[in-house]
């Protein structure tokens, strides 16, 4: 929740997952030796992106021709957009056409720097499903490094190159991948002192976008439960805040309870079982969490200060949290129980808005400084700060499902950039890349891999 809207409050008093059926290559998989494979550390500072090729997938009928080409794109965007692989021109291939049941011919291949090379075919079925094939060569060790097929509904298309892009991804980097998720966000529209907002859902490179709240109530903070198929929220419904959960199968919105005050910035426990959230009785917001199978309520804060922006650690056992107990707005790390708060941030300006990693080695944050805005990064002990990302303003953090990519979004000051924008940025601060919505957006989160 924008830090904003806090105060002022307080003044004031995706889609069905479609099963996936999945079966080895005909082709066995011949792993190169460790020491010729190819790979990319990145846990190093910035990387060299990976010259890969990714050749147009062969089809066994002129309609499945189109099919085809559009699943090798997405796969090269996904792999190009992470900043890792630098996919080469198609225009270079010497072998334009790769069987797949023979290896490529490894000399064209290297004569273009190419090192790593992705192929495949699409097969329409008698049952109308269609069967997605891919193979992944070291083109120096001349091995294959991964192969798999995916027989599913032919609409279903987009989430299995997803799925490739996540396997070839995993395959050269050692870290699992984030390409077959989902990102819902708050799409903004109208005048500045009048704006509509309402909940959007789309894939992470922008496609399959619609909208799941119609901006008759302006929405707020929406996150991910951990199966990816419920929301949670807030909502200026009737002009009160109020926390909701949604359902992205049925569109059913629930009221997660009624409270005797104001409630805000909701989210899920690691195990979908609870809520945890701010809440306000009498000008004063503190951290309560809520039981969603019996819906008790546990007040785990009890300070004057205002405690907001929870969020658990991935094992569940922490929270952190931001506050202004300590004379200004500071990032704290306390027990799941309430237990053990110690502050974590001792930085120049104010800290905000704190994230756990999924990896649970890091916590990313927003920091006010001088007037400007930054998106950063620190260890849960408050060690290792670094920035990411700054401008006019940059809020509202939230991790890609691997723990490597953080997306945020971002306003300038004036100018064509003045509208809030999603963007993504790696942890080395190097790999910034605008995400691309119809209208406005703000307040994006990132779900899980999907199942």
């Amino acid at each position: 929740m924008r830090l904003n809207d806090v105060r002022n409050a307080l003044k004031r008093g995706l889609l069905a997952v479609v099963a996936v059926v999945a079966t080895v290559a005909a082709v066995a998989l011949q792993p190169a030796p460790a020491a010729a494979e190819v790979r990319i550390d990145i846990t190093r500072g910035k990387v060299e992106p990976l010259p890969i090729a990714v050749v147009p997938f062969n089809a066994d009928s002129p309609q499945a021709a189109q099919l085809a080409r559009d699943i090798s794109g997405v796969i090269a965007a996904d792999l190009e957009r992470s900043g890792l692989f630098a996919p080469i021109d198609q225009a270079a291939f010497i072998q334009r056409d790769v069987p797949m049941n023979a290896p490529p011919r490894f000399m064209d291949w290297r004569s273009i720097a190419a090192q790593a090379l992705v192929h495949g075919a699409v097969q329409p079925q008698p049952d109308g499903r269609v069967r997605i094939a891919y193979r992944l060569w070291d083109i120096f060790a001349e091995n294959q490094m991964a192969g798999q097929a995916y027989t599913t509904q032919a609409d279903n298309w987009r989430r299995i190159a997803h799925i490739i892009a996540d396997d070839i991804y995993e395959r050269i980097t050692g870290e699992q991948g984030y390409f077959d998720t989902r990102i819902v966000y708050v799409a903004e529209s109208g005048p500045a002192v009048d704006r509509t907002k309402r909940l959007a859902i789309m894939d992470q490179d922008g496609a399959n976008h619609r909208y799941l709240t119609d901006g008759s109530s302006l929405v707020l903070t929406p996150r991910f439960s951990p199966t990816s198929q419920e929301i949670t929220f807030m909502s200026y419904s009737n002009g009160v805040p109020r926390v909701f959960l949604y359902n992205i199968d049925t569109g059913r919105q629930e009221l997660l309870g009624e409270f005797p005050g104001m409630t805000f910035a909701p989210r899920f426990s690691p195990d979908g079982n609870k809520v945890i959230l701010s809440m306000a009785r009498d000008g004063n917001s503190e951290i309560y969490e809520m039981d969603l199978r019996t819906r008790r309520i546990t007040r785990l804060t009890n300070h004057p200060a205002i405690d907001t922006s929870p969020s658990y650690s991935p094992d569940g056992q922490q929270i952190t949290f931001n506050s202004d107990r300590g004379g200004a707005q500071q990032i704290y790390v306390m027990d799941a129980d309430g237990g053990n708060v110690r502050r974590i941030s001792f930085g120049d300006g104010r800290y905000a808005t704190p994230v756990w990693s999924p990896r649970g080695d890091l916590i990313a944050f927003t920091k006010m400084k001088s007037g400007q805005f930054y998106i950063g990064v620190m260890r849960p002990d408050g060690s290792g700060e670094r920035m990411l990302a700054t401008d006019y303003l940059v809020e509202g953090p939230t991790w890609a499902p691997n723990g490597r990519v953080i997306m945020f979004f971002r306003q300038s000051r004036g100018g064509p950039n003045a509208a809030p924008k999603l963007v993504t940025v790696d942890l080395t601060g190097q790999n910034e890349r605008l995400v691309v919505t119809p209208q406005d957006a703000s307040d994006p989160a990132w779900s899980p891999l999907l199942q």
